[in-house]
């Protein structure tokens, strides 16, 4: 499967919420960027214990999710634009339906890796302005995905990001969130151990799986 990447965003910390800072407010680049194990050269977090690190180093979320979100939000400026939700790679055509954990992507020279679902926070709803947005994207597992940094690269906006290992059938994006974040979708303990053994789902998800073991 194959995509074209629309936009590839990188930012900076910057005060959010009073003296707080985020990197949630990211722009697209122009040009070519490298890829490291750690992300996107030019691009940081400010909450290294939440984000960030070799299985958060790129975080993609679809714009296939857009129109949804600003007809909820009753249109919204942060929508116009790439990067709304704070992601690196923007693109149209993959969404947590139809990607797994372990699936394996090339973009430009970069091989890139599903390690695991993003979890919300409060901090898009800040970004918003809108109560309820992370009771929507638990609701809807419409969560999009962090990648670990295979082999780093070079890459650019307009590139194809294309699909050349997929990992675990069973456990697409949007069955790994919901079984990690949404009490609606409790699955058997048979599962959650499955998942906690997943060997390319994040050391911290697995964690979580496996506290879920009754």
């Amino acid at each position: 499967m194959n995509v074209t990447v629309e936009a590839i965003c990188t930012g900076l910390p910057k005060p959010f919420n009073g003296a707080e800072l985020s990197a949630i407010d990211k722009q697209p680049v122009i040009g070519k960027v490298t890829i490291r194990s750690f992300g996107i050269e030019g691009d940081m977090v400010a909450d290294t214990v939440n984000h960030g690190g070799q299985d958060m180093a790129v975080h993609h979320y679809p714009r296939d999710h857009y129109a949804g979100w600003d007809a909820w939000l009753g249109g919204h400026d942060l929508l116009q634009r790439p990067g709304a939700f704070g992601e690196n790679i923007h693109t149209e055509g993959l969404v947590e339906t139809t990607v797994h954990v372990g699936d394996r992507f090339r973009l430009g020279s970069a091989l890139l890796e599903i390690s695991q679902p993003r979890k919300p926070c409060w901090k898009i709803e800040h970004r918003f302005d809108r109560k309820g947005m992370v009771a929507r994207i638990i609701a809807q597992h419409n969560s999009g995905w962090y990648y670990r940094v295979i082999e780093e690269g070079v890459c650019e906006p307009g590139d194809a990001l294309v699909r050349v290992e997929t990992g675990s059938e069973d456990w697409p994006v949007s069955r790994v969130f919901a079984a990690l974040f949404d009490p609606a979708a409790k699955l058997p303990a048979e599962a959650y151990q499955v998942l906690s053994d997943l060997p390319a789902l994040s050391a911290k998800e697995r964690a979580r799986a496996a506290a879920k073991i009754a």
